[in-house]
C-alpha cells in the first residue's frame, strides 16, 4: 500500500508540474488517466503490480 501510494503521489507531483509548465495539457492528462483505469482493470495488471513492486525492491536495496 505504502508503495502504491508513493508512486500515485509521484505521479500526481509530476502531473501538477507538467500542467503549470504547458507541457500537459489538459486533455492529454485525461488520455492518460482513462488509460491507467483501464489498464487496472485489465489481464495485464497484475505483471504491472509485481514489476512495479520488483522495481522498488531492488531500489530499496539499493545503498549508496
Amino acid at each position: 500500500m505504502a508503495i502504491s501510494l508513493s508512486v500515485v503521489l509521484l505521479l500526481l507531483f509530476l502531473a501538477v508540474i507538467f500542467l503549470r509548465n504547458g507541457a500537459l495539457k489538459i486533455s492529454h492528462a485525461t488520455i492518460c488517466v482513462m488509460l491507467g483505469f483501464y489498464l487496472a482493470s485489465s489481464s495485464v495488471a497484475p505483471t504491472i503490480h509485481q514489476g512495479l513492486a520488483a522495481t522498488a525492491d531492488i531500489v530499496s536495496g539499493l545503498h549508496p
